[in-house]
């Protein structure tokens, strides 16, 4: 017991803080992600819901903008990541509809796992599969067009904007890899 309890302290040192520069370009990269996502919906979608503007895309923005160099972050896991984990979702809330808590559990287990098996791992994949599941009346009637759009769509634009803004400072360069 004391060695379980002895893992709990850590053995590392906080990570280094990054440089003013760093945190104006991940500002600059995450605020035209999360804009140009926005601005599409709203100009051809809908005005009112922003339902491309998926929760999980805030924290996708947070790898790829401000943690570019990440295996979490590169073009593989952030499409893969997400079009895998909406697959997932809406088939886990379409099979299991009638339990929602349940549906929510095998949701975001499934895609874990499924990220695991695909190396396209993305954190905010899990919340993509939930959102599938508790994403409510509007989310329940795309069905599987919820993988294209809001997810695939909405992951594209974002990777072509890390892709732009990530290669401008001499300091940075996305992506790490492809595949």
């Amino acid at each position: 017991m004391n060695n379980f309890l002895q893992k709990m302290r850590g053995d590392g040192q906080s990570p280094p803080r990054v440089s003013l520069a760093e945190v104006c370009w991940s500002w600059i990269g995450s605020f035209l992600g999360i804009a140009a996502v926005a601005l599409l919906h709203y100009k051809l979608v809908d005005q009112q819901g922003l339902m491309l503007l998926l929760g999980s895309f805030g924290a996708s923005a947070v790898l790829i903008y401000g943690a570019v160099r990440s295996p979490l972050a590169q073009p593989r896991n952030l499409l893969g990541g997400h079009v895998f984990s909406a697959i997932v979702g809406v088939t886990a809330f379409q099979w299991l509809e009638a339990s929602p808590w349940l549906a929510a559990a095998v949701a975001v287990s499934t895609a874990i796992a499924l990220m695991h098996l695909t190396k396209t791992l993305h954190p905010p994949g899990g919340a993509t599969a939930l959102i599938a599941v508790i994403g409510g009346e509007s989310v329940y009637k795309l069905g599987y067009f919820y993988v294209v759009m809001p997810v695939a769509l909405g992951a594209c634009v974002m990777l072509a904007i890390a892709l732009i803004v990530n290669n401008i400072p001499k300091t940075r360069k996305y992506p790490e890899f492809w595949l």
